[in-house]
């Protein structure tokens, strides 16, 4: 099977396009691509005519909660590989905070099985760094690994226990994965249902403070040098959070991290009507942190962008504030909100934005035949429209969950074709 890709505007910063130009595929593996028109002599099996497109490596999605097994009733592994594919994401990071949680490898392999026989997207498990996820005695990570996870992380629950996280660093490193950390000192952050500020007080909810997550970010830190392991920040939202990863990194540390789209684009002003498709952990922080975190993508301080979808039903959203569990859904929403408050402002350049969704994940996970458009790469690529207004109508969305905060926005950018392995997995009709 050959596919031709052609008249699209090339975005891949990795392999320094940016223009018109072609791709070619061959059974499954990208044949040739480069600027300009394709070389005289190709024939394939079928073209896209992708003028007027943005044609870049697939989408690579770092966070992920697809709820399979346990809670089916939020999403399953098929209703989220189809999110995931219609927002452009050819590959995709699901956490283990499941019923049961993933810490063995017979769930991984579950994983796998029931991502295959779906087949829209590649998915790629993460396994727990503690037992039960409940902090107090490590999984069986190497078990873990054999089965095919890409990290380990209590994503949900904070590892608390410093001694359990360097230990955690420790077994990882001999396997070259990441230890992603959920990171919120439980104590400090006092039960907080939003960040505590000016606003938190206005309207009578308990605050988490920015310093509960900073905290962790800095045990982590000195943790990641003190081991040699390498650590991942998962949902950064801090202004203080980026300058430490900034220094980290100065220092040749193993530090990486992501942001979400919601922190990019959200500030905790927008809970002045109690909305709880508002409500997240960690919460939506100070105008001063998002543009912190702004900053920090830009320059490169932050790896990468991930969307931390969390697909909850409708009643369990539709309760008091304090009781509203926390998490909203991203993957289909996650190209408009960047692309339309970032990249069209002139925030963030195309190029930043598709290394931090395609080749930035893929190196913190070790898919490095992903996320890029060259010679021998795997054949995952998005193709998407960055011209046409519409709303985001989260009606329309393939995810089982509704937990929106971003519809009806008008917005631009969205994926019109999404090709997995060579194949069109998904087609904007």
């Amino acid at each position: 099977m050959t596919l031709l890709i052609r008249n699209g505007h090339l975005l891949d910063p990795t392999a320094n396009l940016d223009g018109t130009g072609w791709v070619h595929i061959t059974d499954g593996t990208i044949s040739g691509a480069g600027p300009g028109k394709p070389p005289a002599g190709i024939t394939p099996d079928e073209t896209i005519d992708a003028g007027g497109l943005f044609v870049s490596p697939g989408f690579i999605d770092l966070h992920v909660h697809l709820r399979e097994p346990g809670q089916e009733s939020k999403e399953t592994i098929e209703s989220g590989s189809r999110a995931a594919a219609a927002g452009g994401f050819t590959s995709i990071v699901c956490m283990p905070n499941t019923a049961p949680p993933i810490d063995h490898a017979s769930l991984v392999k579950f994983i796998y099985l029931e991502a295959n026989r779906v087949g829209l997207v590649n998915v790629f498990p993460t396994g727990t760094v503690s037992k039960g996820r409940e902090g107090k005695e490590l999984a069986d990570i190497g078990e873990l690994v054999a089965a095919g996870v890409v990290a380990i992380t209590d994503d949900g629950s904070p590892v608390m226990d410093s001694s359990l996280m360097r230990c955690a660093l420790e077994y990882a490193k001999m396997f070259d994965i990441p230890v992603m950390d959920h990171c919120e000192d439980l104590a400090l952050n006092n039960a907080g249902v939003m960040n505590e500020s000016f606003y938190s007080t206005k309207l009578g909810l308990r605050g988490a403070p920015s310093a509960a997550e900073d905290v962790m970010i800095a045990r982590n830190i000195i943790l990641a040098e003190f081991t040699g392991g390498r650590v991942h920040i998962q949902h950064l939202s801090t202004a203080g959070g980026v300058r430490m990863i900034r220094d980290a990194k100065a220092r040749g540390l193993k530090v990486t991290c992501e942001v979400t789209p919601h922190h990019l684009a959200l500030t905790e002003a927008a809970l002045c009507e109690y909305d709880t498709n508002y409500k997240m952990n960690p919460p939506l922080r100070g105008e001063e942190d998002r543009a912190a975190l702004i900053e920090g993508l830009a320059d490169g301080t932050i790896d990468a962008i991930a969307t931390d979808h969390a697909p909850h039903t409708i009643t369990d959203k539709d309760v008091e504030f304090d009781f509203a569990p926390c998490g909203i859904i991203g993957l289909e929403s996650a190209l408009a909100v960047i692309y339309t408050t970032l990249v069209q402002p002139g925030h963030l350049t195309a190029l930043r934005m598709i290394e931090a969704l395609t080749a930035a994940p893929a190196r913190i996970i070790g898919k490095e035949h992903k996320g890029v458009l060259k010679e021998g790469m795997d054949a995952d690529i998005t193709i998407w429209d960055g011209t046409t207004e519409y709303l985001l109508d989260k009606n329309q969305f393939k995810s089982k969950a509704r937990n929106c905060p971003f519809h009806g926005w008008n917005v631009n950018g969205r994926a019109m074709y999404t090709i997995v392995n060579g194949e069109i997995h998904f087609k904007r009709q």
